[in-house]
């Protein structure tokens, strides 16, 4: 699970907006402006049939500043990305 959905910046991060752009899923955000110190991003790649699945998620960062349930708070109603 990314530790984004957790953390302070989410809507804000450069790297968030990479990882949504990955995943096909709309931007808290069009224009990010909070540019992380070393976020780490595990890739998972997966085969499925003739299609190859991507997923990634960060799961280190030395900016992670903890709000637990913020990226809920910018999307009330919809499920958190696992």
């Amino acid at each position: 699970m990314c530790i984004c959905v957790n953390c302070h910046y989410v809507d804000r991060c450069v790297t968030y907006h990479a990882v949504e752009k990955q995943h096909q899923q709309p931007h808290l955000t069009e224009n990010p402006n909070f540019e992380p110190n070393q976020p780490s991003i595990n890739v998972n790649i997966r085969p499925d049939g003739a299609v190859i699945e991507m997923e990634w998620d960060v799961v280190g960062c030395d900016s992670f500043l903890r709000e637990d349930g913020k990226w809920a708070k910018l999307r009330p109603g919809e499920a958190v990305p696992t």
